[in-house]
């Protein structure tokens, strides 16, 4: 999921999370969260402290910087997380030097190396399915002449027609289905905290779990975004919009998160609710109805982030190393 708005003082910050392996992480102003239900039925929760020189950086708050920033989060921070996750929802937990205050070990953060592989392959796979193959079956048509605009609509539609049915597909898998699960609790949890609402189970569940700067819709947008940017190019040989479709991801990437916010901030304008209505719409394929013991692991997660981001703004938070604590 996307950022989320959070005043604190007189700044706003939007916070924001993803569904992982039996659990939830959220991301704060200063840190990170991220609750795991352990095979016991306990909580496993875990924090790290998010690099201050790249999230507290002026240069990545600027426009269409900042979106770079979160699609870096979104691989290799979530990326990780995910991946410890899923050690810890199968009940491996392996020890390092890191000590918690409860005397538990906090687990070994996966190699930057060891994830640098899958994440490699990961990227590749999607920017073949996503950008790649459309251009492939859009080309297989006759091409009169005057039929390139025709063509680039044609790709557009192609493109968010495997969005839908990869989403669709991965949604049969009930391990999935957990993580949409965990995906609504996070959704619930953010909701009721923007309105203002006790962070208790009950609150939680009776909010929404849609949301105006979901990560799904953000998919949606890059979609719609890309056959507005690969028009400009117009249609030239077939090498050429291969490399242009790989190249412009970042930007197409950037100018999305820039709508997103721009969609959430005036939401309230009806014009806007219409347009935002497809994507809010998509979520109900991202997302399912979570169960009390997944809403409990999004609170946990969500409460720590901003117990760190409120001692921060106390001068009472210090530089703690990443750990865990039973619940």
């Amino acid at each position: 999921m996307m950022a989320k708005r959070f005043k604190a003082g007189s700044s706003r910050f939007y916070y924001g999370g993803q569904a992982v392996m039996e659990g939830v992480m959220m991301r704060g102003r200063t840190s990170v969260a991220m609750a795991v239900r352990r095979p016991d039925g306990s909580i496993y929760l875990y924090e790290e402290p998010l690099q201050p020189r790249l999230y507290r950086n002026p240069l990545f708050r600027l426009p269409f910087l900042r979106g770079l920033l979160l699609l870096w989060e979104m691989l290799v921070l979530g990326t990780r997380l995910m991946a410890l996750s899923a050690n810890v929802a199968l009940g491996i937990e392996e020890p390092s030097t890191a000590q918690t205050p409860a005397g538990e070990q906090a687990p070994a953060r996966p190699a930057g190396l060891a994830l640098a592989g899958p994440l490699v392959v990961s990227l590749a796979f999607a920017i073949a399915l996503f950008f790649l193959l459309p251009v492939f079956l859009a080309g297989l048509l006759p091409h009169p002449p005057g039929a390139g605009w025709l063509n680039l609509l044609l790709e557009g539609l192609i493109r968010l027609a495997l969005l839908i049915g990869y989403l669709l597909l991965i949604g049969r898998l009930a391990e999935i289905q957990r993580v949409f699960g965990y995906h609504g609790a996070e959704h619930k949890a953010i909701n009721a905290m923007e309105r203002g609402e006790p962070l208790d189970v009950s609150h939680v569940r009776a909010a929404s779990r849609v949301h105006t700067r979901c990560g799904t819709g953000f998919l949606l947008l890059v979609v719609v975004i890309s056959i507005f940017v690969f028009a400009l190019l117009g249609f030239p040989s077939l090498w050429l919009r291969l490399l242009s479709r790989v190249l412009l991801v970042p930007v197409i990437a950037a100018l999305a998160y820039e709508v997103l916010r721009l969609g959430a901030a005036w939401y309230h304008l009806p014009p806007v609710r219409f347009l935002l209505a497809p994507s809010l719409a998509l979520q109900g394929l991202t997302t399912r109805e979570p169960d009390d013991s997944m809403i409990e692991c999004a609170i946990v997660a969500l409460e720590r982030v901003m117990q760190r981001d409120a001692a921060e703004e106390q001068g009472r938070a210090t530089d703690l190393p990443p750990l865990v604590v039973s619940r």
